[in-house]
């Protein structure tokens, strides 16, 4: 005869409650010992399953993200770039930008952390559900590029506009022709006032033209992308710069 034990567990895997099945013993347990009663008993044992799932859940929105690394703000060293507006950087990883079809721009010279922000807040948003990628700028246009010479640009800008944070890392670091440009404005007016596009980018507004080969590209672009944002503006001294220092005073010290 199956006991009532043996049984539970059966339901419990049945229901596909993996987690509940495995930590069943240690529920019970705790069950008896704080002398639980039945609805607090279940509570516990489907808290379980849930806190599991919910994990796990945000495990596979970090993973389909593809940030270069997990990186999140506590980690950042605000006291070396004195000039950040740490209040400002903890009020957008509070997500309002998101639910405002807001973009974030982070504008500074390479090394500043410009990278390691926008990937703190791009994983903010994937721990609360918010569908997130990141991708550097030459990638996401040589993507672009690739899918209009097969003929499948508009699948391609459509996989890219289903994201609600899309995370652009770099833009600027390479040239823009203006083919490519047309490109990607594509995907800006796609995601404008719909969606909250982050981008990191060393080169001032101004200069934006150069970059893109054509003003009046350059200038929508512009357009779409500051009507409704934030500009973080870091001018600060380069990260890898100060590492490099430290390693080389640390190598001074053993020889």
């Amino acid at each position: 005869m199956t006991s009532s034990y043996t049984q539970l567990k059966e339901n419990l895997e049945y229901l596909k409650l993996k987690e509940s099945s495995v930590r069943l013993d240690e529920t019970l347990d705790f069950i008896v010992s704080n002398e639980l009663s039945f609805t607090e008993g279940l509570l516990k044992l489907t808290n379980i399953e849930v806190d599991y799932r919910k994990a796990s859940m945000i495990k596979a929105m970090l993973k389909v993200a593809a940030f270069p690394f997990i990186k999140e703000l506590k980690d950042f060293e605000f006291d070396f770039q004195p000039n950040i507006n740490r209040t400002q950087i903890m009020e957008l990883e509070s997500l309002g930008f998101v639910e405002n079809q807001e973009n974030i721009v982070f504008l500074g010279p390479s090394g500043v952390g410009k990278t390691h922000l926008a990937t703190s807040i791009g994983i903010a948003a994937a721990k609360k559900r918010f569908s997130t990628y990141f991708i550097k700028c030459h990638d996401l246009i040589a993507q672009l590029k690739r899918a209009r010479l097969e003929n499948r640009l508009d699948d391609r800008i459509k996989h890219f506009n289903k994201y609600r944070v899309l995370i652009l890392d770099e833009l600027g670091y390479l040239p823009i022709d203006k083919e490519d440009a047309k490109l990607f404005f594509q995907l800006i007016d796609k995601r404008y006032e719909k969606k909250s596009t982050i981008i990191t980018t060393n080169i001032n507004f101004s200069q934006w033209d150069e970059i893109f080969g054509d003003p009046v590209i350059a200038n929508a672009i512009l357009d779409r992308i500051l009507h409704h944002a934030k500009v973080v503006s870091i001018n600060g001294k380069s990260y890898r710069l100060k590492d490099h220092i430290v390693k080389k005073e640390a190598a001074g010290h053993e020889e």
